[in-house]
């Protein structure tokens, strides 16, 4: 019997988000001066208010109001009707230095023997469902808000009335099999602007301003926004989308009061809207804010970067690796596979687990350098997901008051989505 699978996004003017960036604007401008630099930096959001807290360890000196502002202008909270406003909200900061007790339990003379910066577990997972070996629904979930807020930012005379908080949801219908069959049900709820306004102060004109707007904004929604996602993907995704989905655009009727204003954001509360849309499974740590010798962050990357690489190389069609770590050991607990039944391979999944650990070294500097973890490339993450991604290479420039020379570095983003393993995994599964 088919099943439905849902999963959400949110987008960047969410309030969870614009803390997340913040977070991960500051591990980035920490990083640009001092790649050393022991960062994990928590942000709160709220009405004409950031909080920014945590600890550093670092050579460098950051103006984190002047970051923080940068970050709420590039999202576009540009208006003071937004009750949150890049220029006048106060930003009050509690950073101080990182703990001695912690610092000591990860740094070594030898970096290989860099322990780990917290116990916990991290997971990773890939599915062939999709091009990018992320489970369908939330990529669709991610791509329908991405390209809301391309429309916001550059196309405004189509959607004008978008403001920058949003929220996405998808429900899809799959076979016994596991394979989509089609898309029952999408979810849009968009801030906007009051675009309708009433034709006096009696409820029945209220509403009827309000249901205009709703109209309006599910019309676009329904004729510009959905087939320009669809344009995205290829055939046999196209095909689920069919004129049987069922729409809720904004089903409150109203959405007006949003971002922080409407509700508080905190660094680290999507961390499923981060992963894998409630596939597979998490280990419960955030990543935003986080430098990579704190495991929660590089670990979950790395068995990102597994996965993927054992489903692109036909070692299964899907795939969860789960791997564990004690504050300040170098080398994991365990690695564990979980392959669904969905295995190619004439192994165990206790036997796969075994190769992955003698393929890949899982010690936090190892996955540092492998993944070339200490440059500033954590900002690009902290919306539309941390995996999925496309790796590409980027010129980045940093400015700082407090620096007479700009820095600007070539860097990679998101290399832990590289096919750079399916070789190696080939070769040593015989495949």
């Amino acid at each position: 019997m088919s099943y439905l699978f849902t999963s959400e996004s949110v987008s960047e003017g969410h309030p969870d988000k614009v803390a997340d960036q913040i977070s991960d604007a500051l591990l980035d401008e920490f990083l640009a001066y001092d790649k050393s630099s022991k960062v994990a930096c928590e942000t709160l959001v709220t009405t004409g208010q950031v909080v920014l807290a945590g600890e550093v360890k670092s050579s460098a000196y950051v103006d984190v109001q002047e970051v923080a502002r940068a970050v709420i202008e590039r999202i576009g909270y540009t208006k003071s009707e937004y009750q949150f406003e890049a220029k006048s909200c106060g930003v009050f900061s509690a950073i101080h230095e990182q703990s001695g007790d912690i610092n000591r339990g990860v740094e070594r003379q030898d970096p290989y023997n860099q322990g780990a910066g917290d116990q916990g577990m991290m997971f990773g997972y890939a599915t062939n469902e999709t091009e990018n070996y992320m489970p369908l629904a939330l990529d669709l979930s991610h791509s329908l808000l991405s390209e809301l807020a391309f429309i916001r930012k550059n196309e405004i005379e189509k959607m004008p009335y978008l403001r920058p908080d949003a929220k996405s949801q998808v429900t899809i219908e799959y076979d016994d099999n596991g394979t989509p069959l089609r898309i029952d049900t999408i979810v849009i709820s968009t801030q906007h602007d009051e675009f309708v306004l009433p034709a006096d102060d009696s409820k029945a004109a209220k509403d009827a301003a309000d249901k205009a707007m709703q109209d309006r904004i599910a019309a676009d929604v329904k004729s510009l926004l959905i087939p320009r996602v669809m344009a995205q993907y290829p055939p046999q995704v196209q095909t689920l989308f069919t004129d049987k989905i069922t729409y809720h655009v904004n089903p409150t009727g109203k959405f007006v009061i949003g971002g922080p204003h409407g509700d508080t954001g905190l660094t680290g509360r999507k961390i499923i809207v981060d992963t894998y849309g409630g596939k597979g499974a998490h280990g419960g740590g955030a990543f935003s804010g986080k430098d990579p010798s704190k495991v929660d962050r590089s670990a979950a990357y790395a068995a990102r970067h597994i996965a993927k690489n054992l489903v692109a190389a036909g070692v299964a069609d899907e795939v969860l690796v789960q791997v564990s770590y004690a504050i300040g050991v170098a080398k994991p607990m365990n690695i564990f596979i979980n392959t669904y039944g969905r295995s190619n391979v004439k192994l165990t999944d206790g036997e796969i687990a075994e190769k992955v650990w003698n393929l890949f070294d899982m010690r936090p500097k190892a996955i540092e350098d492998r993944l070339k973890l200490r440059n500033p490339i954590y900002f690009e993450t902290a919306s539309y997901g941390h995996m999925g991604r496309t790796p590409q290479v980027v010129i980045k420039e940093f400015n700082s008051r407090y620096n007479t020379a700009p820095v600007i570095c070539e860097v990679e983003l998101f290399t832990w989505e590289k096919l750079d393993y399916v070789d190696q995994i080939k070769e040593a599964f015989g495949l």
